[in-house]
């Protein structure tokens, strides 16, 4: 059976662990007749969306009814259920890196782990596993069940690294630019999007944390030894990664406060010296409203000196004005 055909029925990868690191590419047909040799494993990974692959689940994976409603579910948050047969089912999420998506807009991996096969199904595109299938290419790549777990989930933690990198870049810009441009006004719409998009990947990354810690203490006997090793270390980085994705969202309300704290206090100092402005003319403006009536009786109307007299009163009042203003420190 060809690729396209394999595409067809949903079938995205199908590999053959020979337990050094290495695999061997099978097709669907393949699958009827398979005979795995000892050290060899299954792997198989599935495109859920595809009628095809949901049969196969249901009648040929050997998986029980309730294991395949789990994985087919629509939505999931990542969780971790130990079955009777020793057998895991795993859901797992990564970071959306498909083009004109967000990739707070996470990608699920559904995973269905025993001791010499995994099944994996996604609904769109995931780096991780691309990534998996070309280290089995080089041949070293995962060479037990275990370790195809494993690997998957050391891919999917290594994308959120890159994404929690780049969420403090930004902000590192935005604390740059606010330091040293006291005229610059950061984007609110920017940060409030960045400062969500921290949230969203909390939201996803946290249970992912706790999963981690409960395969650190897994014992099932298809494990490998220094399993429990690498899950604690995938473990330690997502805490990192949860205690960076914290300190952004923190840095972010730092930035939004000070830029809120500049804008009022240009608003203050904007008003305030109005106020002085309107303070210090009020007096001149009253006197000349008050000789500009027109009405008799006005004094120095008559007067050839009048206008030069009215001046002089106005410039007197103002330097007085001036001088109290000065006591007072409003200047």
């Amino acid at each position: 059976m060809q690729a396209s055909d394999d595409a067809t029925l949903g079938l995205i990868h199908a590999r053959v662990l020979d337990g050094r690191g290495g695999a061997r590419a099978i097709d669907a047909q393949a699958l009827e007749s398979l005979q795995l040799a000892e050290g060899e494993s299954l792997w198989l990974h599935w495109d859920r969306s595809c009628p095809p692959a949901q049969r196969w689940l249901y009648e040929r994976s050997g998986l029980s009814e309730f294991a395949c409603d789990l994985l087919l579910e629509e939505n999931t948050r990542p969780r971790l259920l130990p079955l009777p047969d020793e057998s895991l089912l795993v859901f797992l999420r990564g970071v959306n890196l498909n083009p004109d998506a967000q990739p707070e807009d996470m990608v699920s991996l559904r995973i269905h782990a025993e001791a010499r096969r995994v099944i994996s199904l996604r609904l769109r595109p995931l780096r991780a596993t691309e990534q998996v299938i070309e280290q089995l290419e080089q041949g070293s790549g995962p060479r037990t069940a275990s370790e195809v777990l494993l690997y998957l989930a050391d891919s999917l933690t290594e994308r959120v690294d890159e994404l929690v990198v780049r969420l403090g870049d930004r902000i590192d810009v935005e604390e740059e630019r606010l330091d040293h441009d006291a005229r610059y006004e950061p984007a609110s719409d920017d940060l409030l999007s960045l400062r969500r998009t921290a949230a969203s990947l909390r939201r996803f990354l946290l249970p992912q944390r706790d999963i981690y810690g409960q395969l650190t203490r897994c014992r099932l006997s298809w494990f490998v030894a220094d399993d429990g090793d690498y899950w604690n270390e995938l473990s330690n980085r997502l805490v990192r990664f949860l205690e960076e994705l914290d300190l952004v969202r923190e840095r972010v309300n730092l930035v939004l406060e000070s830029d809120q704290r500049r804008r009022s206090e240009r608003m203050t100092r904007t008003m305030y010296l109005l106020g002085i402005v309107t303070g210090f003319f009020l007096p001149m403006t009253f006197l000349t409203g008050l000789l500009g009536i027109n009405v008799g009786g006005i004094p120095g109307a008559d007067n050839p000196y009048g206008f030069a007299i009215a001046c002089a009163l106005v410039v007197l009042i103002a330097v007085c004005q001036w001088w109290i203003f000065r006591r007072l420190r409003w200047l």
